[in-house]
């Protein structure tokens, strides 16, 4: 095992990650992990936009407005003004790294989203993650104190302390351990600070718009030291993912919804407007929600949405990469309406940490999508998802360089340890549960639930898990194991939230409490002490 030392670790590239780690190479040396390449990331496949406010028409208020109502009565208010107010200061940094947003008559050309009172999101074209990601790239790999660690998957935080003898706030984070895919290795990364920002879960469950690296890594390692997970049970399933056997996780930007696109069954007729006055603009939930009915209602295998009616030149403009990708496939978006069907997007829940990404954990912050700031409450307001993950990575990288920075004990920590392990002869089995829990997931803990369902849910959850438990002390680590481990801790805590609200709230709609409910205007919170 090799021991490496930084005054900064990063898990995870995406824009949190870049931007936390080009702001932090001010202080120090920095090391960026990745599991695969650095720019595979759910920021890379962001499409809609940033939402902010540089509009004359618009103003903090209305974008404050529009997000506390969307997250149901959850939103901290506090939390949600200074990301509001401080989203504009963020937009001229990328700008002034490079980032080429779409531009109309001088300025910005701003869409509109479901739940937006006005149009404030920044975009470029239909690839604004891929953009910001580029431009976020480029600004680390200037910096010769940045090191990227590629195909380096984090296994688990390292401890001053084991959690079963501390409590988180008494202990400190001195790193983290890391599997090298190319040799099976595991080695010891050793910082003073390090960052979670590894992204969220999607692929916990079956239909999901995430990239493969998406398995909640940061948030199960977390969970395993002892902190609390926040909100778990709020699962944004974004209504519109392409529907095709040849395309994996391809999703259909809410902005063509924005832009006046319609919602149809198979038959044609349009059906929002029995959901919402809203329509096509009501937040994500209501509408993956009404396509969820819909299906159920008719037996089809999708809905479709409907942009025919607008000029093929302006959809040609606009969508470049969503019209390349359905013609490709044989759908010209311009001509026939895109099949599309809802699937597992953002985890509105996370790491429980403060306005600056610090977690209970002495030297552990968490930015970006594996951190539940309080922002997005019950719901995500549509193109918040990127301003937030800009806003906190440069408050947690002020707070980081406004602290003394220690360099990590020059004694080495509790070393990697395979004891009896031995290579895996069964990997079938890492197959068959991955399968089984992202099935189990789907169809107990997705758009609607039921009491039933998360207790059928719950029971064969700590089964698989016992199982994956014992393969994991029985066999060498490989990416595809850890991944298992974390996807089966975290589809264990998605339930138990989910089971803890007895109500219906934003993205947690169950069928045996359909309706709010005061008492629980509050956090689910759990944590491995409390189950």
């Amino acid at each position: 095992m090799s021991t490496h030392r930084f005054d900064f670790i990063v898990v995870g590239s995406g824009a949190a990650g870049l931007l936390a780690a080009s702001k932090l190479a001010a202080a120090g040396t920095v090391a960026v992990l990745t599991k695969r390449a650095p720019e595979i990331s759910n920021s890379n496949l962001a499409q809609g936009g940033i939402a902010a406010v540089t509009a004359s028409d618009d103003n903090f208020k209305l974008h404050i407005a529009d997000t506390l109502r969307t997250g149901a009565g959850l939103a901290d208010r506090r939390i949600v003004n200074l990301a509001i107010t401080e989203a504009p200061r963020r937009i001229r940094e990328l700008v002034d790294l490079g980032a080429r947003f779409t531009r109309k008559d001088g300025g910005f050309e701003l869409g509109l989203e479901g739940g937006h009172s006005r149009r404030r999101v920044l975009h470029a074209a239909d690839a604004t993650g891929r953009e910001i990601e580029r431009t976020l790239l480029e600004a680390c790999r200037a910096r010769d104190n940045i090191t990227f660690f590629p195909y380096y998957s984090a296994v688990d935080l390292i401890l001053k302390s084991r959690p079963a003898r501390v409590r988180p706030a008494r202990n400190s984070c001195l790193g983290v351990y890391a599997l090298e895919e190319a040799t099976g290795r595991v080695h010891s990364f050793l910082a003073a600070t390090t960052v979670l920002a590894s992204g969220g879960a999607g692929k916990v469950y079956r239909y999901t718009s995430n990239p493969d690296v998406a398995t909640g890594d940061g948030m199960a390692m977390a969970y395993r030291a002892g902190l609390e997970l926040a909100n778990m049970e709020f699962v944004q399933f974004h209504p519109t993912c392409l529907f095709h056997p040849q395309a994996k996780s391809f999703l259909i930007s809410e902005a063509l919804r924005g832009e006046g696109g319609i919602l149809r069954d198979a038959d044609g007729s349009a059906f929002m407007k029995n959901y919402s006055r809203y329509r096509e603009l009501a937040p994500r939930d209501i509408v993956a929600r009404a396509i969820d009915s819909e299906l159920k209602r008719t037996g089809a295998d999708c809905v479709y949405l409907d942009m025919t009616h607008l000029k093929a030149a302006f959809l040609k403009k606009r969508f470049p990469t969503i019209y390349a990708k359905c013609l490709q496939l044989g759908i010209d978006m311009t001509r026939r309406p895109i099949p599309v069907v809802p699937a597992a997007h953002f985890f509105c829940g996370g790491v429980r940490v403060d306005e600056h990404g610090r977690t209970a954990l002495p030297g552990l912050y968490a930015i970006g999508e594996v951190a539940h700031t309080g922002l997005h409450g019950a719901n995500r307001l549509a193109s918040n998802s990127l301003l937030e993950a800009c806003v906190f990575a440069h408050r947690a990288a002020e707070a980081i360089k406004g602290g003394r920075i220690k360099r990590p004990p020059p004694s080495r920590p509790a070393p990697w340890t395979t004891g009896n392990a031995r290579p895996s002869d069964e990997a079938v089995i890492i197959t068959h549960n991955w399968d089984e829990i992202r099935t189990l997931m789907w169809n107990y803990v997705g758009i609607v639930r039921s009491d039933k369902r998360l207790e059928r849910a719950d029971k064969r959850i700590k089964l698989i898990s016992e199982e994956i438990v014992k393969y994991y002390w029985d066999f060498l680590p490989t990416r595809d194991l850890l991944e298992l481990r974390n996807i089966a801790c975290l589809a264990g805590v998605i339930i138990n939230s989910a089971r803890r609200r007895k109500e219906s709230r934003g993205l947690h709609y169950t069928v045996d409490y359909p309706r709010p409910s005061a008492r629980f205007l509050k956090p689910t919170l759990v944590d491995r002490y409390r189950g």
